[in-house]
């Protein structure tokens, strides 16, 4: 008959065990990773293996002022500052998962009181017992403890080493994040501090231009005292004079603008800039871009979004362990007793468990079917993002690049424009003086050339920018 119960017992225990493992194979499927776009060998018909991506930004910019700059910035900007933090959580949440892996043992103590009523089982038992000869156990049982106590989930299926593995590549991830920021950050301070050196050297244009704009109308005011011209030319040339006095005070604003966006950028309240506008005819150096697979490696971004897209590969890993059954292990070891003299009577007052379970859901798992789920649309979105910031990379050196060819051409054009228009200044004054030229034909010259100075400076900025731009596209600046 025992060994009938004993077989009943164990047919009970493998149909639930059944049940446990059929349940964790009805788990949903995870989705397979898709193929990645193959990048194209090169940016242009000409391979180059050399990457200025790889030179450091001290190396990169010549410009001692700057790099001065940049190195203010990297200590004091709040946003480079802010992803430390961000660092600092990432790593904490790190050693959290990891703990999660090992027993939680504490130390444990309570106190309690309790009647149970006499024509109980517990009652009479406690009623007809006696502690020592001829002294029953009190109506009033206390229970005194005092020992440890330690739970432990066996990690049988990986959920929990894979949100740790999660949780560790979204820590590197913080920290190619912080690198993205102070590849930003360089660029934007270049950036800026190059905007600085083209409106110093535009405001001198300006000034020289104001100059011989008033020569000229000194010129204009004596012809017309020798009645050569009207009031009218007086008038037009002082105009054009006041134009670009107005002009000036433009350019001083946008001047103070962008050293108080400079300041920003450096962590620190408004205070002048020091620059050299003479170092505005220096380019950074020559860009080699090498090949586009390169930028998998350097470009903070793309590590970034592959970092995260392991660890949504691992947030899917950790959600499908949730079909199948976890193991829990439970036990406490200490002194119990029911007043404090009985409660290091040992070994009577040794008290100790130990017990395991094995659970597995059955019935309305729809919470942690939709938990799955979630977490394998994330990893398609984080999949996306990593193939778009791939894509966005590429394209970005590769508009930089034509940039940086077409600027250079229309620089030279725009250098003969400029020695053209001034020395048509020259020979319209001369015309003028000898009145074969109208005075609007020298405004005009004026004018011409002033904005053609002007937008040769302008040219001369994108350039820098561009070369700028180019350097942060391939993944240099945070090194």
């Amino acid at each position: 008959m025992n060994n009938m119960n004993v077989f009943r017992k164990y047919k009970i225990i493998s149909a639930l065990l059944i049940c446990m493992i059929y349940a964790g194979c009805k788990a949903p499927v995870s989705i397979q990773d898709s193929d990645r776009k193959a990048l194209p060998a090169s940016y242009s018909d000409v391979k180059d293996s050399v990457n200025s991506a790889e030179i450091k930004w001290k190396d990169f910019f010549s410009d001692k002022d700057l790099i001065a700059l940049i190195d203010t910035a990297l200590k004091n900007n709040l946003d480079v500052l802010t992803t430390f933090q961000e660092i600092e959580i990432a790593r904490n949440d790190v050693r959290l998962r990891k703990g999660m892996l090992f027993p939680n043992v504490g130390i444990a103590a309570g106190a309690g009181l309790e009647k149970v009523g006499k024509y109980t089982s517990q009652g009479a038992g406690d009623a007809s017992a006696e502690i020592t000869p001829g002294q029953i156990v009190p109506e009033n049982l206390g229970n005194l403890y005092l020992g440890f106590q330690a739970s432990w989930e066996v990690d049988v299926w990986g959920k929990l080493r894979n949100a740790k593995r999660a949780a560790y590549s979204r820590y590197l991830g913080t920290i190619e994040g912080k690198n993205f920021v102070v590849t930003n950050l360089v660029s934007e301070v270049a950036t800026t501090y190059y905007e600085l050196l083209a409106l110093d050297n535009q405001l001198q244009i300006i000034k020289e231009t104001i100059e011989l704009q008033k020569n000229a109308l000194e010129l204009v005011k004596i012809q017309k005292q020798a009645s050569a011209v009207t009031e009218l030319a007086v008038k037009q040339f002082e105009a054009q004079v006041l134009n670009s006095q107005a002009m000036e005070f433009d350019v001083q604003q946008q001047i103070t603008e962008n050293e108080n966006k400079m300041n920003f950028l450096l962590g620190r309240y408004p205070q002048p800039i020091v620059r050299d506008k003479a170092s505005f005819d220096q380019l950074p150096m020559q860009i080699k871009t090498g090949v586009p697979s390169q930028l998998l490696k350097n470009r903070p971004d793309v590590k970034q979004a592959e970092l995260e897209l392991y660890a949504t590969k691992c947030d899917v890993r950790a959600a499908k362990a949730e079909f199948y059954p976890s193991l829990n292990i439970t036990g406490s070891a200490g002194f119990q007793g029911f007043k404090p003299s009985y409660l290091f009577m040992t070994p009577q007052s040794l008290a100790y468990s130990l017990a395991g379970d094995l659970m597995a859901p059955l019935i309305n798992r729809s919470a942690i079917k939709a938990e799955f789920y979630q977490a394998k649309a994330r990893q398609l979105e984080a999949m996306y993002d990593y193939q778009k910031t791939i894509l966005d990379g590429y394209v970005e050196v590769s508009n930089e690049l034509s940039n940086v060819s077409n600027l250079q051409k229309a620089y030279d054009l725009k250098s003969k424009q400029v020695d053209v228009l001034t020395q048509s200044i020259d020979i319209s004054n001369d015309l003028f003086r000898s009145a074969r030229a109208n005075y609007f034909e020298v405004l005009m010259a004026q004018r011409d050339a002033l904005e053609a100075k002007l937008e040769l400076v302008d040219t001369k900025k994108q350039q820098f920018n561009s070369i700028t731009n180019i350097y942060k596209a391939l993944g240099g600046g945070w090194k």
